[in-house]
């Protein structure tokens, strides 16, 4: 394979790593692919007990004196698939497609967020034709589920301290400032009841929804699958008094916005009809954001389900929780301030799994609604966990390094980007903490609809995106 960072390798180099699996907290097939990039590529790496690695690359002669210059992305990605789609998160490849100009994957997520930009950043320290100064590219690991990786690096495992971050959705923007993230887990341990013989027994299917990014896409008013199901079991509870629960499941990963959800009902005198009308009285907002969200009411098999004074606490838990935006910016119109999203719901026999993802761009804001989301669960009966608490991070937008990548947008590329703050959570916040003067740029091809099965990257906008970063590291 030719090693100058040609597009071409780019491509190659992405086709690789989504042959790969690596959802969050299963990268370690990720890892070995990066040691082995970097040894067949005769550069120096490390790799730390989470996994993350950093490949190091001396200076070309006569620009040793350069700054050092890092290459950050992380390995994992939201794996999501559709319902009818077969697929293994932890055993099959992405299958991608292209259509006029984009590339998307066959059935599930693409892995463009952050795959594109770390193919990128192989492409360019694997070619010995560019001339530069000591470059490093970081990967780390669990990035979109708690940001453990980055949390836990060592303070001395990379040395530079100008960093450009191949991991934005926004190919028109230097992103210098993003929120912070709070992420919990609910579990709750019901004793289980067998089920009454003489009740009828349904499942509640909800499917199709859009999802999207929990940050991105979270003011596109899209339907969340678990929150619906939640009203919906909260307006049955009042009519069938003696309504039970079960076999509860709900979307695909804490860091998207649920596009299913499904739980089996049982109670006297349930009506499939009335269901159906209820369910679709209830989706009905969302017919233009998810025109494809359906619901189903169909006979269910009798199995244990929780019983009717659990499946009550556990409804009115879940429908106490803020889902959606809760604030916006004053300062940046049109941009999220303060969210939370309800990700994951997952019943394994007596066992019922909760998690929800607060955001802001003020942390003490964030903590307190993280606070109050814990202390309502936990008077449901449920036991809580911290999974992240992500720091928010800023940039001082007028600083000479900012203004270096954004001339080099204009001088490459002939346009000023926007210097923005975004809704997603980005690793800078730790590293503001742990590197003392540490500068970070986020830069990306675009890329629509991250963490959805409509995940798609603008391939133009990557062939840009690599002449850009080529230019940053080629020059001082």
């Amino acid at each position: 394979m030719d090693k100058t960072a040609t597009i071409d390798r780019v491509w190659a180099i992405f086709g690789e790593l989504n042959k790969i699996p690596r959802p969050s907290h299963h990268e370690e097939k990720a890892a070995d692919f990066l040691c082995q990039f970097a040894t067949a590529n005769g550069l120096d790496y490390s790799r730390d007990a989470n996994n993350c690695v950093v490949i190091r690359k001396p200076a070309t002669p006569g620009c040793e004196d350069w700054e050092p210059l890092v290459l950050l992305n992380h390995m994992d990605m939201v794996c999501v698939h559709d319902s009818n789609y077969k697929f293994n998160a932890l055993e099959d490849p992405i299958v991608s497609e292209i259509h006029d100009g984009w590339m998307y994957a066959k059935g599930t997520s693409l892995g463009a967020d952050n795959g594109i930009g770390l193919s990128i950043a192989l492409a360019l320290i694997s070619d010995n034709t560019i001339q530069h100064g000591p470059l490093e590219v970081l990967t780390t690991t669990n990035e979109e589920d708690g940001m453990s990786g980055a949390a836990n690096l060592g303070t001395d495992f990379i040395k530079g301290r100008k960093v450009i971050n191949l991991d934005s959705e926004d190919y028109d923007t230097i992103t210098v400032g993003a929120a912070g993230a709070y992420m919990q887990q609910a579990e709750w341990h019901f004793k289980l009841e067998e089920p009454d013989n003489s009740k009828k027994h349904l499942k509640l299917l909800l499917e199709g929804g859009k999802g999207g990014h929990s940050g991105v896409d979270i003011d596109k008013g899209r339907g969340n699958a678990i929150v619906i199901l939640a009203k919906l079991l909260a307006q049955l509870k009042t009519t069938y008094t003696d309504l039970q629960i079960g076999e509860l499941q709900g979307g695909s990963s804490a860091a998207a916005i649920a596009g299913n959800a499904s739980a089996n009902i049982s109670a006297d005198l349930l009506d499939k009809d009335l269901l159906t009308e209820l369910g679709k009285t209830l989706i009905y907002p969302y017919t233009e954001t998810d025109h494809q969200l359906t619901i189903s009411v169909s006979e269910a098999p009798k199995r244990p389900l929780l019983s009717t004074e659990d499946s009550q606490r556990l409804i009115a838990a879940i429908t106490s929780l803020p889902n959606g935006v809760i604030a916006m910016r004053n300062d940046m119109p049109g941009t999220v301030q303060t969210s939370n999203n309800i990700g994951l719901l997952k019943q394994t026999e007596g066992q019922v799994v909760l998690t929800t993802h607060t955001r802001s761009f003020c942390d003490k804001t964030m903590e307190e609604i993280g606070g109050k989301i814990a202390t309502a669960l936990k008077e449901s009966g449920a036991t809580v966990s911290l999974a992240a608490n992500s720091p928010a991070w800023q940039e001082n937008s007028e600083s000479d390094f900012i203004k270096r990548v954004s001339d080099t947008f204009e001088g490459v590329l002939g346009f000023t980007p926007r210097k923005v703050a975004m809704h997603f959570v980005l690793e800078a916040g730790y590293y503001v903490r742990k590197y003392p003067g540490i500068e970070i740029a986020c830069i990306g091809p675009r890329i629509v609809s991250p963490h959805s099965t409509s995940e798609r990257v603008e391939m133009q906008t990557v062939e840009d995106l690599l002449k850009v970063t080529e230019h940053l590291i080629s020059t001082q």
